[in-house]
């Protein structure tokens, strides 16, 4: 079988992307499924190319025996010496296949074949070729759409954006660029799919690479990328060198290099801001376009923090719908909670973080209020500390609530040595005095006054002593009780009863 192929082999290179080393193997399988169609099997089957690749040629290889019992792998003795006068027994002959004997079926299946043959090579050369470029950006034009899937057309193959990865901001028509990531590359019966995506964060990492050379080359490196497409992305950025600008050189001079990717994404709003590894520095870079004045860290374990703002800042530092924090949270990996200064004020947090914020406010007390033990007196003599504690006093309002005798009663300590306390106490802390009532000692645990109304004796006048106490309802269970009460004999009450005058 000799025919010119080298044309034909020349333009499947040209026209599928074909190597001349898979299209001599798929004219190889051709010929030997046209054998197999013919003779019933190709076990014997070679097929030979000439040199220059331009004749090809298919051979049944018969074995030379004494009677002849299967003709498509055996031949008889003389005939085999008519082909070649040296033939002996037992030896094998290559005999050449002429064309003319595939009949038309045979060559149907062998047509078939090679369509199949160069479908499947073409599929994985194509696989090859674009699953290297996963994570790249690609250009193609809008062909179709269907369920909300736009199909583009990238040259070679055919690609899809699904709906999920379309930006809410785009609407696209025929023929319109499109410029996307390539996320997926899967072989499928219909051929090779191509996913591409505009929402991924790579897209954004792309685009900048695109823009940005100190990116491209490493210069600037992205940390990490957030988004929310259609709406706004945040990027944390940081710089290899120390003369390099990290957030400068993503923006560009007069910000032409970030205008190009807000274009790129449509008007999508997009922060560039400075990564940081101390965490505080990175929660407040993470929160622009807002002023933070302070980060607290609430539980470093859980990765819980507070940035407390400005009233005038609250809002951007929250942003529409709760983005911006949203979008913070997931850049540092931590658990942002936003308050103003005034809602800081009134959260019950350390002592410790309270004082960190009100020096940076410019708050120079001395924090009075904050100190409860003796033992954290500014200047306090840590023996006489320690002795109080031996008699169980170990807060101030403890030890403030102690009568002259109990003093005199303490152990280990002297009369100078509490004279000289309550000097501190005075000096560091403010005492707030509470209302002082006549009711007795014992009523502690639940003072009852009851205001006397109506018919009441007059200023300076005691209550007529009618033989019989005048009767009331405990405030706690409601029993009867009576002025010469200490107690309520039900629930037990500490009682005090006080006349108040009346007023001209």
């Amino acid at each position: 079988m000799a025919t010119d192929m080298s044309e034909a082999i020349r333009q499947l290179i040209q026209d599928r992307g074909m190597s001349e080393e898979l299209v001599l193997r798929t004219i190889e399988n051709t010929l030997l499924a046209a054998y197999k169609r013919r003779f019933g099997n190709a076990e014997n089957a070679i097929v030979r190319f000439s040199d220059d690749n331009r004749e090809v040629s298919i051979y049944a290889k018969k074995m030379i025996v004494d009677g002849v019992y299967d003709p498509v792998s055996e031949i008889d003795l003389e005939d085999a010496r008519e082909l070649n006068p040296e033939a002996e027994m037992g030896d094998e002959l290559l005999i050449e296949v002429d064309p003319k004997e595939f009949d038309r079926i045979s060559v149907q299946s062998a047509k078939q074949t090679a369509h199949q043959s160069i479908r499947e090579i073409q599929k994985d050369s194509l696989y090859s070729e674009y699953k290297d470029k996963v994570g790249e950006i690609i250009i193609g034009y809008y062909q179709r759409e269907r369920n909300g899937t736009i199909y583009v057309d990238l040259g070679k193959v055919e690609g899809i954006l699904p709906k999920k990865f379309q930006s809410p901001r785009e609407v696209y028509h025929v023929n319109d660029r499109i410029k996307a990531l390539i996320t997926e590359v899967n072989k499928t019966p219909a051929g090779l799919q191509v996913v591409l995506s505009r929402t991924h964060t790579d897209f954004v990492r792309a685009i900048f690479e695109l823009e940005v050379p100190e990116v491209y080359d490493k210069t600037v490196e992205i940390h990490k990328i957030v988004r929310e497409p259609g709406y706004r992305t945040k990027l944390a950025v940081y710089s290899n060198r120390e003369d390099v600008d990290p957030v400068g050189a993503c923006v560009g001079l007069k910000g032409v290099r970030i205008q190009a990717v807000i274009r790129e994404l449509e008007g999508e709003k997009i922060d560039i801001l400075k990564y940081d590894p101390d965490p505080r520095r990175f929660i407040k870079n993470s929160l622009s376009p807002a002023e933070v004045r302070d980060v607290i860290i609430l539980d470093e374990a859980k990765h819980q923090a507070l940035a407390v703002v400005n009233e005038s800042q609250l809002s951007l530092a929250i942003g529409k719908q709760g983005l911006n924090v949203r979008l913070a949270n997931r850049l540092v990996d931590w658990n942002i909670d936003v308050k103003t200064e005034e809602q800081f004020a009134e959260m019950d947090i350390a002592a410790e973080s309270r004082r960190a914020v009100s020096e940076l406010f410019g708050d120079s007390g001395d924090y009075e209020d904050e100190i409860s033990r003796i033992s954290e007196l500014p200047g306090v003599d840590q023996a006489v500390a320690e002795a109080l504690l031996e008699n169980n006093i170990d807060f101030i309002e403890d030890y403030l609530s102690l009568s002259e005798e109990e003093l005199a009663g303490l152990q280990g300590v002297t009369a100078e040595q509490l004279e000289e306390l309550q000097k501190l106490i005075e000096e560091n802390v403010e005492i707030v005095e509470e209302d002082e009532y006549s009711g007795s000692e014992d009523s502690a645990d639940g003072d009852f006054y009851e205001e006397e109304s109506g018919d009441e004796p007059a200023a300076d006048s005691e209550p007529e002593d009618s033989g019989e106490a005048e009767e009331y309802e405990c405030p706690e269970c409601g029993a009867k009780i009576t002025t010469d009460m200490s107690n309520c004999p039900n629930c037990g009450i500490g009682l005090s009863f006080e006349y108040e005058e009346d007023e001209e």
